[in-house]
């Protein structure tokens, strides 16, 4: 599969040669072969792992032709070939594969933190209670476990995708 990625004027040959059962996908890039751990994956984001670095990756826009992604907040277009759909399905849809750390889907000001150290949550709990424009949104555990640190305060703020806790 060829694409091409507007800001570099670069055409990348990529192919998925396979998924490991750990949720991790084996690409490969212009002829070497990468290893990438998928953490966290949407119908239109994706968080992974890849060659060590944490990435977080959303589709903006979409059509037949081009992909727009914000990768780490940088706009990205790139240019498909008509099988790179096939590509974006073949990735696993895991919700959360081996991540323990609890993110923040906003930013906004912590205004509670409902759950201590030590307290048992089931996928969906609430944690913490963020205020953003007015409006509080509970940020809700992603898995079953016991809480084994909580990263924030009342009354700090946080970015989009800042651990506010950690989930065992």
């Amino acid at each position: 599969m060829e694409f091409k990625v507007d800001e570099t004027q670069q055409e990348i040959d990529g192919d998925v040669l396979h998924s490991l059962s750990d949720g991790s996908v084996i690409l490969k890039i212009n002829q070497k072969d990468y290893q990438v751990k998928i953490l966290k994956s949407g119908t239109d984001e994706v968080e992974f792992i890849f060659e060590n670095s944490f990435h977080f990756a959303k589709t903006i826009r979409s059509n037949s032709s081009e992909t727009t992604i914000l990768v780490d907040g940088y706009p990205l277009t790139i240019r498909k070939h008509f099988k790179f759909a096939d590509l974006l399905k073949a990735l696993p849809s895991t919700a959360s594969v081996g991540n323990n750390n609890l993110a923040s889907q906003i930013p906004g000001r912590v205004v509670n933190i409902l759950l201590n150290v030590g307290s048992a949550v089931k996928a969906g709990d609430s944690v913490v209670v963020l205020e953003s424009m007015k409006m509080q949104v509970a940020i809700k555990a992603h898995k079953d476990g016991n809480i084994r640190d909580i990263k924030v305060k009342k009354g700090m703020t946080v970015g989009r995708n800042d651990v506010v806790a950690t989930i065992e």
